[in-house]
């Protein structure tokens, strides 16, 4: 018997299922960045990037394979999205990590929720999706929250405040041009190519730094390195197929609180009262954002039922 359209088998309505798998993947994250914080005393940034990128590179190219979503038959228009992708990946890898290795992890973590901000705003700039008034200030809101988090002109400002700053930029054009790839394109096959990118340009930078001894301890940490983001990225890939993503997508803000008690247990560090502050304005105007993106998209389609109609 199929089960009723919107129900588990279990019981559970696939947003709450959506939403569970959501804050799963965000620890998955968060654990990740932990390990990988972790490990920055031990090895050199692009060693650590390239080792965990080679992992994933082999991991996800065998769950793709599994999934039977690896296929490189792909036009030349998306090949040129994939690359642009690609890039964005790179680009965010490299800051957000430089960022990581030398700030307290929720710091790095609250200035990454400004991304549904940046993205509204990017949409509207660059490929002239429509902004009402409501987000328009919310994001000018939501930018100050991100001001309060960089402190600039403070003792706790410094130069790996702009490279989250600029991993956000980053992020923001790999969601952007992951949203102009076709729906035929394989998500797994995406995602193998940017592991690829990431790989590649990480062995690029092993070039300039001396090779260091991966000690056991370093060796279980990249190993949490690569499993956890293994298990956020596949988690991130049902979320995208179960539920309405408008109702899941605020439940990404949950990372930050991971971030805020990790960094507290494992690392000593605990943010300043503007920090937290400039941390609740963003999330609450991302979380507006999303709202308001639930139901202008909603809108539209009710319109575009009824003209066809």
């Amino acid at each position: 018997m199929p089960k009723a359209k919107g129900r588990s088998v279990n019981g559970l309505s696939d947003n709450t299922r959506g939403a569970l798998l959501m804050m799963l993947g965000m620890v998955a994250f968060t654990l990740n960045d932990t390990f990988m914080k972790a490990v920055s005393d031990e090895l050199p940034l692009f060693q650590a990037l390239f080792i965990r990128g080679a992992v994933t590179v082999v991991a996800l190219t065998f769950l793709a394979r599994s999934m039977g979503q690896l296929s490189f038959r792909i036009s030349r228009r998306d090949w040129m999205l994939i690359g642009l992708r690609t890039i964005g990946e790179i680009g965010a890898a490299f800051y957000f990590i430089t960022a990581l290795f030398n700030m307290p992890i929720a710091n790095v973590t609250a200035i990454l929720q400004a991304l549904p901000l940046t993205v509204t705003l990017a949409s509207a700039v660059f490929l002239r999706e429509p902004v009402g008034w409501r987000r328009t200030v919310a994001i000018l809101i939501g930018f100050c929250g991100v001001m309060l988090i960089v402190s600039p002109g403070t003792d706790g400002f410094n130069e790996y405040s702009v490279d989250a700053l600029i991993s956000v930029a980053f992020v923001t054009l790999r969601d952007l041009s992951t949203r102009r790839i076709s729906r035929s394109v394989a998500s797994m096959t995406v995602a193998v190519c940017a592991a690829v990118g990431v790989m590649l340009f990480a062995a690029a930078g092993l070039l300039t730094i001396e090779w260091q001894p991966v000690t056991p301890k370093a060796g279980l940490q990249l190993a949490g390195c690569a499993t956890f983001i293994l298990l956020g990225y596949t988690m991130s890939v049902m979320v995208m197929r179960i539920g309405d993503i408008g109702f899941v997508a605020p439940f990404r803000y949950t990372g930050l609180l991971w971030a805020l008690v990790l960094g507290l247990v494992i690392f000593g560090d605990w943010p300043s009262s503007l920090t937290l502050l400039g941390s609740a304005i963003v999330v609450a105007t991302g979380v507006f954002t999303l709202y308001r993106e639930r139901r202008v998209t909603r809108a539209a389609r009710r319109a575009q039922i009824a003209t066809q109609s």
